[in-house]
């Protein structure tokens, strides 16, 4: 693939006024609000958004954006080629998937899926990457180069629809040079954008430890081998994984969520079952806790004569925003929103599968502020009474779209 030429590139450039696109943004911001409240209204859990598939795709061919359909099962990729010549190529994502959560929001948009619902706020990601499709394509004429918009399933359960998209091609035919993706936060009121240069995201890892004692009556337990009494050992003890074991610069979570173990009062149970999360963001940590975890596990459970399996399944790697692209957004935000209301915002030990993207090309994953105190709009994300002040809706078009543009005339 060949560079653009120098012509190319001021075509571009010239062709990106955040004024005019944050203009042209606000003109469809109906009909954005009308795509999130539809895809609200019914939410599809990962892999399962067969629904949102069709709606996206009918979306898409009104506008004649062309795309590819059944990507990772129910993914959508769009392409808009650039007609001032080829160029680089951008991708920008957006996830499609639920959460299995009965939603609390007393809202005429609300999910009519019994405990379904859009709580992360994926059916706002989506009505955001429309109108950006829109207002690219209106724009086809005015740059060199290729959009790839990439609908992605299954980003809330792991191994998720990211990786799968990627294994079935869609950073190739064109090679992606850059990623770009938001999510919408309560943390940020509308009007605000936030961005973190580096690891933004934590690497998001699972475990379950199976405690094998001898169960027995409760008033014997000199006969029994106690999987309750060591399971409770065992979480204990995990805590020193972080405490005891990392530096304290270095951030970490082991979190112990669930144990299951025995139905009866007076019933000493044979088996206990623990199951829990690691959150890191150095890689060499987080294999030296996957390891440490399960030595201290089947070592505390040795000593006390039981046994302990342990499974541990390596989930999302941390998301690493390249700084130049990242320079790239804060600056586009500035021009959007004025300096003042783009904030660098700490990073998070949430889990993210766009950072497979990032992994495959430099990127950034950005944050759209869509909090509203004085409507109360404050939930945060995975909450089932959260919501999003939609008009801040347009400016995650506009923000996409310019960012898009501005790396497509020359933004690395």
């Amino acid at each position: 693939m060949r560079s653009p030429t120098s012509k190319e590139k001021r075509v571009a450039v010239t062709a990106v006024s955040p004024a005019e696109i944050k203009q042209a943004a606000q003109a469809i911001a109906e009909q954005v609000t009308a795509d999130r409240r539809h895809i609200h209204m019914h939410p599809e859990l990962g892999f399962q958004e067969f629904e949102t598939s069709k709606y996206i795709q009918s979306r898409l061919r009104d506008m004649g954006v062309p795309f590819r359909a059944g990507i990772a099962t129910t993914g959508v990729l769009a392409e808009i080629k650039g007609t001032a010549g080829a160029g680089k190529t951008v991708l920008l994502r957006a996830d499609i998937d639920a959460l299995p959560i009965d939603e609390q929001v007393d809202a005429p948009y609300k999910s009519t899926v019994p405990n379904v619902m859009h709580a992360c706020g994926h059916d706002a990601h989506t009505a955001v990457l429309l109108g950006t499709a829109k207002l690219l394509w209106e724009r086809r004429h005015e740059f060199a180069g290729t959009v790839k918009l990439a609908f992605q399933p299954c980003e809330e359960r792991p191994p998720g629809g990211a990786i799968k998209m990627i294994e079935e091609g869609v950073m190739e035919n064109p090679r992606v040079d850059a990623a770009f993706g938001l999510h919408v936060t309560p943390q940020l009121e509308t009007g605000q954008l936030g961005y973190r240069a580096g690891p933004a995201t934590a690497a998001s890892d699972r475990f379950q430890i199976t405690i094998k004692g001898k169960g027995g009556h409760a008033a014997r337990p000199n006969a029994t081998v106690d999987a309750v009494v060591i399971a409770s050992h065992v979480v204990v003890a995990l805590q020193t994984l972080v405490s005891r074991e990392t530096a304290p610069i270095q951030p970490a979570v082991v979190t112990v969520g669930a144990i299951h173990a025995g139905d009866a009062n007076n019933v000493i149970p044979g088996e206990a079952t623990i199951l829990g999360t690691v959150r890191t963001y150095d890689p060499d940590l987080r294999q030296q806790l996957a390891e440490r975890l399960k030595e201290l596990s089947q070592g505390i459970a040795a000593a006390m004569r039981a046994k302990a399996e342990v499974e541990y399944t390596f989930g999302y790697p941390s998301l690493v925003n390249d700084p130049a692209m990242t320079e790239l957004v804060r600056q586009v935000g500035a021009e959007l929103v004025g300096a003042e209301n783009v904030t660098q915002v700490d990073p998070v030990l949430g889990g993210e599968d766009m950072s497979y993207f990032l992994q495959k090309a430099p990127g950034c994953f950005f944050r759209l502020g869509t909090g509203n105190k004085a409507r109360g709009i404050t939930f945060g994300n995975h909450h089932p009474k959260f919501d999003v002040d939609e008009a801040a809706l347009p400016l995650g078009v506009a923000a996409m779209t310019t960012v898009a543009l501005r790396f497509l005339g020359g933004g690395r």
